[in-house]
């Protein structure tokens, strides 16, 4: 009977220590899994924030691209008004320049019909 017994607490014995090693494998196992899903997690979000930075820089590309145009832009409307500014000035010249034209002749039309009526010499004792 103690042979028995020292064979079935061999067995157990030997059952405990296949379920410790079982388990302890099973432990390892778990943690290598753990590990893998962690390395991927950190691969993933390495992946999306390597995305992140790629479209804040071109959203930061497009908006010195817009800003950049908006100068251009505003640059060509001043010189544009600048030019429209300068042919309006011309014109308003030109029309000073005719008036003043315009009255010299009226002057010099005006000065020749005195002087002429002066050298028209009338008899003033007569009477007409």
């Amino acid at each position: 009977m103690t042979k028995e017994l020292r064979t079935k607490e061999k067995e157990l014995k030997l059952r405990e220590e296949g379920q410790n090693r079982k388990d302890i494998d099973l432990e390892v196992r778990e943690e290598e899994q753990k590990n893998l899903e962690l390395k991927e997690k950190r691969r993933r979000e390495r992946s999306l924030k390597l995305i992140k930075q790629e479209e804040e820089k071109q959203k930061e590309l497009e908006y010195i691209k817009i800003q950049e145009w908006e100068e251009k832009f505003d640059k060509e409307q001043k010189a544009k008004e600048h030019r429209e500014n300068l042919r309006e000035q011309r014109l308003r010249q030109r029309e000073l320049d005719k008036l003043k034209s315009f009255e010299k002749e009226e002057n010099s039309i005006d000065n020749n019909m005195s002087s002429g009526l002066e050298k028209f010499d009338i008899n003033k004792t007569k009477e007409n």
